[in-house]
């Protein structure tokens, strides 16, 4: 919730309190049991929309039995239940006001026989680092809670061209994940920390923590997440996700706070292979403004539902073993993701990269670069204040307590000391990096094997939060494809003691459509999903 503000209407609170008059758990005095599944009753008259995918939903509301806003009410409803009340995830830290509204203009369109594009009607969520006019946009950080945009970002005003309701804003790793090497992933000084609805007292990940909480726990349609390194990928495997990295450029990042030119991208997050692809039909487009447009063009596809079951037939898929080996229930997760591509048609081949890992630390240098470069430049065009990364430093030594009560600013500190990109050390970095992983790491490996895709476990089962001692990573299988700019995709894959695992996908530039077949051939097979119980810890 923002720190200083409800999240909620009053309208919206009097549907906390007959919630819990439902649910029969909940009072001043005695909240929710923690790891009681939320009933459908409190998601609305007449629609659960719990596990609802968006496409049904679509499906519904052409048939003429559901309208989007009672879809909208629904999801409100849920929200105030689940997430302010109940569990508490604190996915959520802000509400569209006019999302009810907007989704009966919607209805009126559809009665009309207007429908605006594909998502006409579904309500979605985006992260709280992508400007929607008239809501702050933060980052996550008190230092931003007056930064309110007067005009969409370019994905936000596709999204609405589609038709989708904006519902709300989703809770982040504070600045994206790139303020210190301490962090606690799904804090912010603005939201607070947000749970696994697998299990309370595990992490989220992030740093789309509030999209993958969240989606999981079916409080909107659809999600949207951004990811420099792991950021969509690994919140998507450790909730139960769908969750798509796509090509740098071709979802605009204009609008989006950034970290890194080079990497940066906004994705879809959703419960379903088919509903990522749906919405990644309304994600992509070339934009002018973005400094990877002019690549991106004549890439982004009007629709990439077009899925297959038997899209994995013939394939040559190539397993990643390298990114294995700390942890058994991954390995055998990623085992059977293999088998199952064996069973539907395809082959897998073993790919050991020689480069791997070898580009990490070029790639931290270029991400220091970028983001001094990348925020000064939001923070003048948006007139913010504090309007500098220097400023941003100087604010957040002098609100300490508030700001920096678990971690401090490592990061903002050596950004600072970066020269411009016109520097040789940035220049050779960013080319390392990219080199190291793309075309001598993961599209050597493709081209050298025949190879249509690579198979990696995404990530490990969730770990504590613990904002004493940070984050504990074990490992992971995304990084290849975020540093090299290609896209991945995660799919659930299995779990570990109740915890989601997932397996990730990675191909060759402009390989969604292709990612999302095979992906939705895998699922289908491995039918790994399980929605979230809640439970207070893991196995409960």
């Amino acid at each position: 919730m923002s720190a200083g503000a409800p999240k909620m209407t009053a309208a919206q609170g009097l549907l906390v309190i007959a919630a819990c008059f439902v649910m029969a758990a909940c009072s001043p005095s005695s909240p929710p049991a923690a790891s009681a599944t939320p009933a459908a009753a409190t998601n609305g008259p007449g629609i659960d929309v719990i596990e609802l995918s968006a496409t049904d939903a679509l499906q519904r509301m052409a048939s003429g039995s559901l309208t989007s806003r009672v879809l909208t009410q629904a999801y409100l409803n849920r929200i105030a239940a689940i997430d302010d009340s109940g569990p508490a995830l604190n996915a959520v830290i802000d509400l569209n006001p006019a999302a009810l509204e907007d989704a009966a203009t919607l209805d009126a369109e559809r009665k009309a026989g207007r429908l605006r594009g594909a998502l006409h009607g579904l309500p979605v969520l985006v992260k709280d680092n992508i400007d929607v006019a008239g809501m702050v946009n933060s980052a996550g950080s008190l230092a931003l809670a007056g930064n309110t945009p007067a005009r969409d970002a370019f994905l936000v005003a596709r999204l609405r061209a589609a038709g989708a309701v904006i519902l709300g804003r989703t809770n982040l790793s504070e600045w994206a994940n790139f303020r210190s090497t301490r962090s606690t992933s799904g804090w912010s000084s603005r939201g607070g920390q947000t749970k696994n609805p697998y299990a309370l007292d595990r992490n989220p990940c992030g740093s789309s923590s509030g999209t993958g909480a969240a989606m999981a726990a079916s409080l909107a349609a659809l999600g949207v997440g951004t990811e420099t390194d792991g950021s969509i990928i690994c919140p998507s495997a450790v909730n139960g996700l769908v969750g798509l990295k796509p090509t740098v450029g071709l979802v605009s990042r204009a609008g989006i706070i950034p970290i890194s030119v080079s990497q940066d991208t906004a994705g879809p997050m959703t419960r379903t292979v088919r509903d990522a692809a749906l919405l990644l039909s309304a994600l992509a487009g070339a934009d002018a403004a973005d400094p990877a447009g002019s690549a991106a063009q004549g890439h982004a596809q009007a629709d990439y539902t077009g899925l297959s079951a038997d899209a994995l037939r013939g394939k040559r898929i190539g397993l990643l073993r390298q990114a294995m080996g700390y942890h058994p229930d991954v390995d055998a997760a990623t085992e059977r993701a293999a088998q199952a591509i064996r069973d539907a048609g395809g082959t897998i081949v073993d790919v050991k990269i020689p480069t791997w890992g070898k580009w990490d630390a070029p790639e931290l240098e270029v991400l220091l670069y970028e983001f001094k470069d990348g925020l000064n430049r939001y923070l003048k065009s948006a007139n913010a204040t504090p309007g500098s990364l220097a400023a941003l430093i100087e604010w957040n030594k002098a609100n300490a307590t508030r700001a920096m009560p678990l971690f401090a600013q490592e990061l903002f500190v050596q950004a600072e000391a970066k020269g411009p990109l016109t520097d040789a050390a940035y220049r050779k970095a960013r080319d390392d990096a990219r080199r190291l992983a793309g075309h001598e790491g993961l599209l050597a490996a493709l081209d050298k094997g025949h190879l249509d895709a690579a198979l990696a476990p995404s990530m490990s089962p969730a770990w504590l939060t613990d904002p004493v001692l940070g984050d504990h990573f074990v490992g992971a299988g995304y990084g290849i494809a975020a540093v090299a700019g290609t896209p991945s995709l995660t799919i659930p894959a299995g779990d570990s003691h109740g915890l989601p695992l997932g397996v990730t996908l990675m191909g060759r530039p402009w390989s969604e459509a292709e990612l999302l077949g095979y992906g939705f051939a895998l699922e289908q097979r491995l039918k790994a999903r399980r929605a979230p119980l809640f439970a207070a810890h893991a196995a409960d």
